[in-house]
């Protein structure tokens, strides 16, 4: 049998947090990474310095790369890996988002003798007519740019995080009360027709899931969203051809219970065959 290579993308919505959320049979982050046994791991929203982060993650068997937001408290993306990245890079390309904490690459060496482009992205959330909206259009313009430039390369290629756009009616359980909202925009919508056509990526997570409502990865914290998954699939992993044709499986790690969720999103974990 080949070999797995496991990777696992996930918000942490505040890194320390996440980490000291563990109580009694309640797993933290940190429980959470040590039991995975992903071999990649990707997390957004990690809102903490970059000593802090090295840190929580030290002894873990991970190396780390992070990119750090310059707006104290905010963002902040990293990848983990099992093996030592080759080389590394902050930002998609555009410089007036390189300080954001919202890109981060890692070229990871894999056990075949090829090489893999892991991204960590988080997206901006936006807001439907204001500058926080032309910002996320921006961002979703130059990520294109990223993705063909990454294909361009030869390597394997996987763009992980919270993309903060759900790509079809399937992503989102209440898509009717959200056509206007940012994260259901047309024009948000139309950047994925986009990766998954023209530049010829694969949302690995919708293509083992198939035709189906969700499985969501993100609920709101406000009322009972979680308890009868009100979610949206807004995390995802997207790759190369190549390396989504030997994807096997994809698990949503949704909390037992509401108490238990160490984060608003769910890890979102996929197997690839290598």
């Amino acid at each position: 049998m080949s070999p797995v290579l496991r990777i696992a993308t996930v918000n942490v919505n505040g890194i320390r947090a996440a980490h000291n959320k563990t109580r009694g049979q309640t797993l933290g982050f940190g429980d959470w990474l040590a039991e995975r046994g992903a071999d990649i791991v990707t997390l957004q929203e990690v809102r903490a310095p970059d000593e802090i982060v090295r840190e929580l993650i030290a002894g873990s068997g991970y190396h780390v790369v992070h990119a750090e937001a310059a707006a104290k408290g905010r963002a902040g993306v990293a990848v983990l890996s099992r093996a030592e990245p080759t080389e590394f890079r902050v930002g998609n390309g555009d410089d007036y988002f390189h300080d954001s904490g919202r890109w981060i690459e890692a070229d990871v060496p894999l056990s075949d003798g090829s090489t893999l482009t892991a991204v960590s992205a988080y997206v901006h959330s936006g807001e439907a007519g204001t500058p926080r909206q032309d910002d996320k259009y921006r961002f979703l313009e130059q990520m294109a740019v990223r993705l063909a430039e990454i294909r361009a390369t030869g390597n394997h290629g996987v763009v992980t995080g919270d993309l903060n756009v759900g790509h079809t009616e399937r992503d989102i359980k209440n898509w009717k009360g959200n056509v206007k909202k940012a994260g259901f925009l047309p024009e948000e919508r139309a950047y994925f027709d986009r990766y998954f056509g023209e530049l010829g990526w694969i949302d690995v997570h919708r293509s083992l899931a198939g035709d189906i409502d969700g499985p969501y990865t993100w609920w709101s914290m406000r009322g009972q969203a979680f308890d009868t998954d009100t979610g949206w699939r807004i995390d995802y992993q997207i790759a190369t051809p190549e390396l989504a044709a030997v994807a096997r499986e994809a698990v949503v790690d949704r909390a037992p219970s509401w108490a238990e969720r160490w984060s608003d999103h769910a890890p979102l974990v996929i197997d690839y065959n290598l």
